[in-house]
């Protein structure tokens, strides 16, 4: 029987390197790098205006998502999803497609301050001024309120990585 793949997710608040640590963890595992942002920018281009437009698209494509995630574990391919998994419920999610198949996964947790976040959104804003519209400190407190630190509870394989 083939070995299946290891699913590697991440949480972290808006600005804490999730995109960009998940380009290093893909790298070094060998792994499938999906990233929702490219996702919902090819399905849904300039239709994400807000954060409700974010939450309505975001939740259509992942019946598929799974599906397609699930068919790669399945071949023996590690994954990186680079997709929130900010609250419980969102881990869930992710803790579900592995339960599915019995494959591993490693949760990796960005923990960074408020300021630290807030420093690399404001150094994101210039580097990619696309995202600009986004990627504001009013956007940051109002995505914050939702974020969940990972628990012990949650049954997950965590990984933290803190930044000074």
């Amino acid at each position: 029987m083939k070995s299946l793949g290891k699913l590697f997710f991440f949480c972290g608040k808006m600005g804490a390197g999730k995109s960009t640590y998940s380009k290093v963890v893909a790298a070094e595992n060998s792994a499938v790098l999906v990233s929702e942002d490219e996702w919902l920018s090819v399905h849904y281009p300039n239709q994400i205006q807000a954060f409700d437009d974010y939450i309505q698209f975001s939740t259509a494509i992942k019946p598929f998502i799974k599906s397609h995630i699930q068919s790669i574990l399945k071949a023996g391919t590690n994954v990186v999803m680079d997709f929130p998994a900010n609250t419980a419920r969102q881990r869930q999610w992710f803790s579900s497609m592995c339960s599915e198949l019995g494959c591993e996964h490693e949760l990796v947790y960005l923990e960074l301050s408020d300021s630290q976040c807030l420093s690399q959104i404001a150094k994101r804003r210039i580097e990619q001024p696309e995202r600009a519209q986004f990627d504001t400190e009013a956007i940051f407190h109002h995505v914050t309120q939702y974020f969940e630190p990972p628990t012990s509870d949650e049954n997950l394989n965590i990984m933290r990585v803190e930044r000074s």
